[in-house]
């Protein structure tokens, strides 16, 4: 009896090299697109900051005094203190970190100047460790070196990409302005909102508003979402639950 034929297997398909699937296609790679990605992140946490702290200052003086005027007063005065502080730290923070780039920057520079064989091979070296074999690492070190040494050596070697130093000055404003638009929330809630529902009015946008902004922070750092979005909103909760006790704890003895 003769064998029965069998049916040809379909051929696997190769994964060809450098093919991207579409998970690999949504990611990004590119290096500003990280950079952007690092700034709306510290925005994020900046307007999270100012929800947090102006409304922490609102609400407890709303538990020592139902006076609009004296609320309208303290929210801004924290507005006001709160974005500056942002903007000044911001300021120093960048300015000390850019100064110290500049420093390593230099000292490559200097480097390369004196002893451009001992960094070609610094270099050789570092393209070694990560893989690449010596003869083309040692290619890859030469035409990068060619195209721009500093470049070339300080990406590799400090992490640092001369075209790219941060501002401090952007910095600052960035965040300034995010802890503003932050600021605002508990502002306009707590002042518009009806006397006899203000402070709840105020805690239920506060909450609302720190659960975008945890959500936010999550999706922008590839993390699961519930959880930072809990930790965010337990920490407004607890600013807002703790201020207004003291307000008003003190405004009964001092009333």
């Amino acid at each position: 009896m003769p064998d029965e034929p069998t049916q040809p297997t379909q051929p696997t398909q190769p994964t060809q090299r450098g093919q991207l699937n579409d998970q690999d296609r949504d990611e990004p790679h590119d290096d500003s697109m990280g950079s952007r990605i690092n700034w709306l992140r510290a925005a994020v946490l900046g307007a999270n900051d100012g929800i947090v702290s102006t409304a922490g200052v609102v609400v407890g003086v709303a538990g020592a005094t139902s006076d609009k005027a004296a609320i309208m007063i303290a929210g801004l005065a924290a507005l006001v203190a709160g974005a500056i502080s942002m903007a000044a730290g911001e300021y120093v923070s960048v300015s000390t970190q850019r100064d110290s780039e500049r420093s390593l920057l230099q000292l490559e520079r200097h480097e390369l100047r004196e002893d451009p064989d001992g960094e070609l091979e610094e270099l050789t070296q570092l393209y070694e460790a990560k893989g690449i074999s010596r003869p083309l690492a040692e290619d890859v070190a030469r035409e990068l070196t060619a195209h721009d040494a500093l470049a070339a050596h300080a990406e590799v070697e400090l992490g640092i990409d001369p075209d790219e130093l941060t501002n401090p000055w952007h910095a600052a404003w960035a965040s300034m302005a995010a802890f503003t638009t932050g600021a605002v929330l508990p502002m306009v809630t707590i002042t518009f909102a009806p006397a006899e529902l203000r402070t709840w009015v105020t805690v239920v946008s506060v909450v609302l508003a720190l659960a975008l902004t945890g959500w936010l922070g999550a999706r922008l750092g590839h993390s699961p979402r519930l959880r930072p979005v809990v930790r965010t909103v337990t920490g407004g909760l607890l600013a807002m639950g703790v201020t207004y006790l003291i307000g008003a704890l003190v405004g009964t003895t001092l009333g």
